[in-house]
């Protein structure tokens, strides 16, 4: 840390700028707490590698991603929000009031700190999956199924959430091929058996995608490799899931906050609240289930809220 260190002190201290934190810092800032919101290194979050969103309530005709979150920031900007381009490079949970670092120079001390830096959907790494992501890729089955009605798609992964996105996707599609790495699913038996029951689901076992295929606007199909015989293939889909996972952004915050084994934030049932007085968590940091636009930004007023409450009994308490 260098001399040009400065301190600051806020009321609400928001960390992330998807549809979690802009929708708890429009809620603190009406409720005059006057909320400083950092965006992180992607402002906006998740949405803003969104092409279209057709599932969030007011925007009957959709709204682009990065549109809809140009949105959310000015209404919280309306309000009185102080939103910040920086990231938090490390937090002090242990003493209130709770100290938090950005940009490694400039120190933050907040009566409540709100925690939506949202989680990041595990890819491939192959070049074509990000040319073509929004373009046929995506790693939201629940988000994008609807654009590819009647077509034929494949999705990768052997887990829940990929079993779960498959039987999904086929009641939507004409044909789902699900490409399974290994020669079982990981997945729970439950959810296998819902997979097997379901005609349009065809599961390919022992493959890996190798590349994505398109025309340069969308995809027109997969290029998989059995990894047992070593035989390729191409297979006719104009869409790709990813469904291999998803990692939460809550490193800085290992040790310091309840986490389960992925690293999702555990908050206590039916609140934001985390483990430590003060601190609040919403949005897909803290729920691995739902992931949703409108289920972030629900979380994200019951955070603003929380935090609000924990204020006034705080300062209920001074008086008393």
């Amino acid at each position: 840390m260098n001399n040009q260190t400065e301190t600051e002190h806020v009321e609400c201290l928001i960390i992330g700028s998807g549809p979690a934190g802009y929708t708890a810092a429009i809620y603190a800032a009406r409720a005059d707490l006057k909320p400083v919101l950092y965006t992180g290194m992607e402002a906006g979050g998740q949405l803003t590698q969104t092409t279209d969103v057709e599932n969030f309530p007011g925007y009957p005709t959709g709204i682009t991603g990065p549109e809809m979150m140009e949105d959310f920031r000015k209404q919280a900007e309306r309000f009185g929000t102080d939103i910040r381009f920086g990231y938090v490079s490390s937090v002090d949970f242990s003493s209130l009031p709770h100290k938090v670092v950005v940009d490694e120079i400039k120190t933050i001390t907040a009566d409540t700190v709100i925690i939506s830096t949202g989680a990041t959907a595990k890819w491939l790494g192959l070049p074509s999956e990000q040319q073509y992501n929004g373009f046929g890729v995506s790693a939201c089955a629940v988000c994008d199924g609807f654009f590819f009605r009647g077509q034929d798609v494949a999705i990768v992964g052997a887990g829940d959430t990929a079993a779960e996105e498959a039987t999904y996707l086929a009641k939507l599609c004409r044909k789902v091929y699900m490409l399974v790495r290994r020669d079982e699913f990981r997945a729970s038996k439950a959810m296998v058996h819902r997979v097997m029951n379901t005609p349009n689901i065809e599961v390919i076992y022992n493959t890996e995608t190798t590349e994505i295929i398109g025309d340069g606007k969308n995809v027109t199909g997969v290029k998989v490799k059995n990894n047992q015989t070593g035989a390729d293939a191409v297979i006719e889909v104009t869409g790709f899931f990813v469904a291999i996972g998803h990692k939460p952004n809550t490193d800085i915050f290992r040790g310091q906050l309840d986490m389960d084994e992925t690293g999702y934030l555990i908050t206590q049932a039916g609140t934001t609240k985390t483990n430590i007085e003060g601190v609040f968590a919403a949005g897909d940091v803290q729920d691995h289930y739902y992931r949703q636009a409108v289920t972030a930004a629900g979380s994200g007023c019951m955070a603003a809220l929380d935090a609000e409450r924990y204020l006034a009994a705080k300062k209920d308490a001074v008086v008393a």
